[in-house]
């Protein structure tokens, strides 16, 4: 309906246009051996070109206001009613501006350039007027409320660190739900988990295959949409200040643990995900005077101290354990400390 009504509006503007010229100027073609006949001509052929055109209008005047339901909800209250006193305030200009236009001009150039100028005054006015309605209801004396930053209808991005994909957790924290959306997987960093994979150091490619099974399962967990990513940033240098970059640009989470990546993230306004700080304000772990089972992995720097790994990659140091190195022994947790990287603990060999 809505198509029809702008068609014959554009189709009548048209064959009166048409009839207008057909009559003031009528040796614009040898058909034409009088005015009545080049009006006639100039309404027929201005009813067909409006007929088309008018088509083509309404369908672009119906597909916007299609779209004015998603406009309004996106936008804020205060960008309403700014947005409305802008538009009424550019049509005022725009007439303003319009009138010496139609009196200067002739009638037929006049009154199009004068409605095409204050369309243009309306909409700049309400466009300038949306941009800063924060603003101009402040300096009104208008409270204003401010709208959310995201709309937790659009799905989640998330980017994956090396550490994070070694440490596993993000798995666990993606299969329980609270990692859902899209996960995106830079290059770089499975280029990076690749190199690690194929060390020669046997705990190395073990956390690089370890790092590359969790984002292989990563795919195949529900709610989790994984892409790669194979940009580079040239400009930047590092791998870290690479996925940065990355993490800036998509306006996604970063997930990672390690500490220091976290807080120049945070520093750059990226928002930071970081499984391992999770897990330990969940879960208290081991305590003191508990027994587990450990397998001493390397010696530590301290003469006699072996160090071991927990499941969940918390650290533990063990006393007179260096010669204990590829063995799995019992120790008794002996005491626990919070560092910037996690949870420390200290143990020794169980009785």
């Amino acid at each position: 309906m809505l198509i029809e009504a702008v068609r014959l509006v554009v189709t009548l503007a048209a064959t009166a246009a048409g009839f207008s010229l057909g009559r003031t100027a009528p040796d614009w073609t040898q058909a034409a051996t009088n005015p009545d006949t080049a009006a006639v001509i100039g309404a027929v052929l201005g009813a067909g070109i409006g007929y088309v055109v008018g088509g083509l209008a309404g369908r672009l005047v119906r597909r916007g206001i299609d779209r004015v339901p998603a406009a309004v909800h996106r936008a804020s209250g205060a960008e309403l009613f700014a947005g409305a006193f802008g538009f009424v305030a550019g049509l005022i200009v725009g007439a303003a501006a319009a009138v010496p236009a139609i009196v200067l001009l002739p009638e037929v150039i006049g009154w199009p350039a004068g409605a095409l100028l204050v369309i243009v005054a309306a909409a700049t006015g309400a466009r300038l007027f949306t941009a800063r309605s924060e603003d101009l209801l402040a300096a009104a004396g208008l409270a204003t409320r401010r709208r959310p930053q995201a709309d937790a209808s659009e799905p989640l991005r998330y980017v994956v660190d090396s550490s994070a994909a070694i440490d596993g957790r993000v798995l666990e924290l993606a299969r329980a739900g609270l990692v859902r959306g899209e996960v995106c997987l830079s290059g770089l960093v499975v280029d990076e988990l690749q190199g690690i994979a194929d060390s020669g150091q046997v705990q190395r490619r073990r956390r690089g295959r370890r790092g590359l099974d969790v984002l292989e399962a990563l795919s195949t967990v529900t709610g989790i949409h994984t892409v790669v990513d194979e940009r580079t940033f040239p400009g930047h240098g590092e791998v870290d200040a690479k996925l940065l970059a990355l993490a800036a640009d998509l306006g996604a989470i970063l997930i990672t643990t390690d500490h220091n990546l976290a807080r120049a993230a945070g520093l750059r306004g990226i928002e930071v995900l970081d499984p391992q700080a999770i897990s330990e304000s969940l879960r208290s772990g081991p305590m003191a005077g508990d027994v587990v089972s450990l397998i001493i992995e390397k010696a530590g720097t301290e003469p006699g101290q072996g160090v071991g790994y927990l499941e969940d990659g918390t650290m533990v140091v063990v006393e007179d354990a260096a010669s204990l190195v590829g063995r799995t022994i019992d120790i008794e947790i002996a005491g626990a400390l919070r560092t910037s990287i996690g949870r420390l603990l200290f143990a020794k060999l169980a009785a």
